[in-house]
């Protein structure tokens, strides 16, 4: 059982202590509602380039090296992600070196320098970064039906931003200034998760979240856009297509035992081998090497997507048959012998990705952060033992037939919109 405490900090920031049984290491773990659909238009890709610039140093550790090398020598893993929803850092070390782990991450999270030369020098490594995922077709599918589903909202636009942006308009007052305006203690939180009795008195734990400055709530950021479907094709010759189909389905995403319904109906349509859309498309078809089914709530809309990379000329009677599925779900409804085994999947694997200290901070932020919600890790899997099958029957009811569909490969819109 996790034993959970949350300190509001005196400047505004919750610390959130998650101990976890049986655990050899601690994660320590720094998030704000910062990402990349907090960005005005002229900022797009700078939450992700801020969250670069932070790694080349702080106070203590002044320079990257001196970042690095602190890490190798407590033998912890610094990683960083950011997403549309937020940006987070984090540090994994053994339990007996947590409060250096916690020193280290919050010394260069909590007070980068952000040198104008490092700044400059970085510009470089983005932008491969960015021309990297423009070569990769099934990247270039993520990115298109982002742009399909939400058009020039912030939640349209990649994370990674624009190369132009990154090599041409951003400026170390500007980068400073959205850190100023979106990192805000007030919306933030911090989190220490696993074996934490390394980590000495609360007060020193404490203290070193305290180095972050207090900040004002930031304004909110704009919501999603009303449902406006659409179909977008990247045409490339090709033998290969990436597949992209996104659906809205209608439920309160504010709910938890919601999400938890929708995580086992998204995994019974596609999200493991025993799925609908995996066992048709692929096993008995053989339309498609891979096919799956992803559910993603926003704070404020629902997102279920199916995926496919698949010979292309196999793509259209994919794209049919698998809307058709998902037209047999909502009208039929599952069987209760399918949800049963999605049930124990979907909280199966969970349960596995728990026994990381990691995966259960990064479960915790995204809570926090986008839902403001708990952050137990076992009443999440309680949530999900706890679902009914009129709850995934609900679910495939609120998943229209209106959906958006993104293409790369040797097709054009007319192909589809005829399918």
């Amino acid at each position: 059982m996790s034993e959970i405490t949350v300190t509001t900090l005196d400047n505004g920031l919750r610390l959130h202590r998650v101990a976890l049984e049986g655990t050899r290491s601690v994660t320590i773990l720094a998030a704000f509602d910062a990402g990349a659909r907090t960005e005005r238009p002229e900022e797009n890709g700078m939450a992700h380039f801020l969250e670069h610039l932070v790694f080349k140093g702080g106070e203590k550790y002044a320079t990257y090296r001196d970042v690095n090398e602190a890490a190798e020598r407590i033998g912890a893993v610094l990683n960083a992600y950011t997403s549309h929803d937020l940006v987070a850092f984090h540090i994994t070390a053994r339990a007996a070196r947590g409060l250096q782990a916690a020193d280290l991450l919050t010394d260069f999270v909590a007070r980068p320098r952000i040198d104008a030369a490092e700044m400059d020098r970085e510009r470089g490594v983005v932008v491969q970064e960015i021309a990297r995922a423009n070569d990769q077709p099934a990247a270039q599918a993520e990115h298109l039906i982002d742009e399909a589903v939400f058009g020039d909202h912030p939640l349209g636009r990649p994370v990674l931003g624009t190369a132009e942006h990154i090599r041409d308009t951003f400026t170390r007052d500007a980068i400073v200034a959205f850190r100023e305006r979106r990192w805000s203690t007030e919306t933030g939180a911090a989190f220490a998760v696993g074996n934490l009795d390394g980590l000495g008195s609360d007060s020193e734990l404490e203290d070193l979240f305290g180095r972050f400055a207090p900040q004002s709530p930031p304004l909110p950021y704009e919501s999603a856009p009303p449902q406006r479907p659409r179909i977008m094709v990247r045409e490339r010759d090709s033998n290969q297509s990436h597949l992209r189909m996104s659906y809205r389905p209608i439920f309160n995403v504010t709910s938890p035992s919601a999400r938890a319904a929708m995580s086992i109906y998204a995994t019974l349509l596609g999200g493991s081998m025993g799925s609908r859309l995996f066992d048709e498309i692929r096993e008995q078809r053989g339309l498609a090497y891979s096919v799956n089914a992803f559910p993603h709530a926003y704070a404020d809309v629902p997102i279920l997507q199916l995926s496919a990379g698949l010979e292309s000329g196999k793509c259209i009677d994919a794209y049919r048959r698998m809307r058709e599925i998902v037209t047999e779900l909502r009208e039929d409804g599952p069987t209760e012998a399918e949800v049963a085994r999605a049930q124990a999947y979907v909280a199966g694997a969970r349960t596995i990705g728990f026994e990381n200290t990691g995966s259960v901070a990064r479960y915790a932020a995204q809570q926090t952060i986008v839902y403001r919600d708990e952050v137990d890790p076992d009443r999440s899997i309680e949530l999900l033992d706890e679902v009914t099958y009129d709850d995934v029957r609900s679910i495939a009811l609120g998943v229209s037939d209106q959906l958006s569909v993104a293409v790369v490969g040797p097709h054009t819109v007319a192909e589809l919109e005829a399918a």
